[in-house]
């Protein structure tokens, strides 16, 4: 299937991540077996076996009638990748430069929220493992561990002694952004980037199309939302100005988790919408804690907020529709990076990619139309459910290494090759049919 020997054969600045592949083939001889399948719909399928039913339809809510999702998927069908053959890609280079640092791959792991409610442990699996695979991590103002603990972890992954090496890269300085969602108490505020930045997070990422949740009728229909069940809010509870919030309002979490986790939440996902006003202060703010670190925005979809971003002095933006979990019948996040591309942001500014991403031909699809770097989410969540730290490390090695096998089978030398013109694209013509895609 593939010669063992191609590791001493050719040279990379990265693993050989194809040969997971062959391992997996091999692995029967010794009595072992795939932990699980990764093809997204039989990995969905797997981890409603291990989730709750909150914890699933959590997962799998969708804003609305789940038109925005459908509409992610159908757009990475309409661009066809073009092969190219007899292209010597033997020594390829899956590796990126991302603000200045130097990753395995031009994939990291997107910030989710309340990783406690597919995992005891949360988001301390996932921020190792990506510390041992050199990919960037980001974690959520919403997540269910502290900032403190999920930069250990994810030092300890970079550190242990299955992590990978990248030839020319920094293999000792973390890449880790911290997705901050926006409270209206500036001091609290300050004191989440300050610990951020006292913990090594090498950016901000402020989302700004969640001021409040987008309703997702199952969750609605189940009263499914974890923090007022006093789950989730342990990143808040650790923070020194939110203790003393509690204290003000007579509120003691331990002896009631159900109204601390309230009150956290409620001044995280608080309803109240921020303009771009308030921009120039919190930029201010950050680049002043960090020394001058990244700044950026997601949740961009118009290329007239791709440019005010440009315009207010962002260091990059997520082009994101939040999965299809916050507006019903959203423009697709994939033609919203087309525009925006063709509109000659990402000459200006770092533009990434989330949304609707399943596997490695959505990322080359995504980085093929201008994308600098592509998130992930939901996949790695699953992994989480099924198998714990485990599970996140096979959901992921599978997606580099069908990533490196793509540029191998479809003759792509290194990222940069990614090209517009590596693609057929056809017209828009989404049916918007009921049916869900699961692939």
């Amino acid at each position: 299937m593939s010669d063992p020997k191609i590791p001493e054969l050719y040279h990379r600045t990265t693993p050989s991540w194809q040969q997971e592949q062959r391992n997996a083939f091999w692995a029967i001889n010794e009595g072992k077996s795939s932990p699980f399948n990764t093809r997204p719909d039989k990995l969905e399928a797997h981890a409603e076996e291990s989730l709750s039913i909150n914890g699933r339809l959590y997962a799998q809510s969708n804003a609305g009638q789940g038109m925005t999702h459908l509409a992610n998927r159908q757009a990475f069908y309409r661009h066809r990748i073009i092969p190219k053959q007899l292209v010597d890609v033997n020594e390829r280079d899956t590796t990126t430069t991302l603000f200045g640092h130097k990753v395995s791959v031009p994939i990291g792991f997107a910030p989710i929220g309340i990783n406690k409610i597919y995992h005891p442990k949360g988001e301390i699996p996932v921020a190792k493992v990506a510390g041992e695979l050199r990919l960037p991590y980001g974690l959520s103002t919403a997540g269910s561990s502290t900032i403190e603990d999920v930069a250990a972890a994810n030092d300890a992954g970079r550190k242990s002694p299955e992590a990978v090496k990248v030839e020319g890269a920094d293999n000792d300085s973390p890449v880790r952004f911290f997705q901050l969602y926006l409270p209206h108490d500036d001091e609290l505020a300050v004191s989440l980037l300050k610990r951020a930045v006292d913990h090594g997070y090498t950016a901000c990422i402020l989302t700004t199309d969640t001021w409040q949740l987008g309703w997702r009728h199952d969750d609605i229909a189940t009263s499914n939302y974890a923090f007022y069940r006093g789950i989730g809010a342990d990143l808040g509870l650790a923070d020194p100005v939110f203790q003393k919030r509690l204290k003000e309002m007579g509120i003691d979490p331990q002896k009631s988790p159900e109204e601390a986790g309230a009150a956290w939440i409620d001044n995280v996902w608080h309803g109240r919408a921020f303009s771009w006003e308030k921009m120039p202060w919190l930029i201010k703010t950050w680049k002043e804690l960090s020394g001058g670190k990244p700044f950026c925005l997601k949740g961009i979809q118009s290329v007239e907020d791709a440019q005010q971003a440009v315009d207010i002095g962002v260091d990059g933006i997520v082009v994101s529709n939040h999965a299809g979990r916050q507006v019903d019948g959203a423009i697709a996040s994939l033609d919203a990076l087309e525009n925006i591309i063709n509109a000659g942001i990402g000459e200006k500014i770092t533009v990434m990619f989330d949304s609707g991403v399943r596997g490695a031909s959505d990322v080359i699809k995504a980085l093929c139309l201008g994308a600098k770097f592509v998130w992930v989410g939901r996949m790695w969540i699953y992994g989480l459910s099924i198998m714990g730290e485990e599970g996140v490390r096979h959901v992921m090695r599978s997606l580099l290494a069908e990533f490196d096998i793509s540029m191998l089978t479809a003759g792509f030398r290194n990222i940069g090759e990614m090209q517009k013109d590596r693609l057929e694209s056809y017209p828009k013509s989404y049916t918007l049919i009921s049916e869900r895609a699961k692939l």
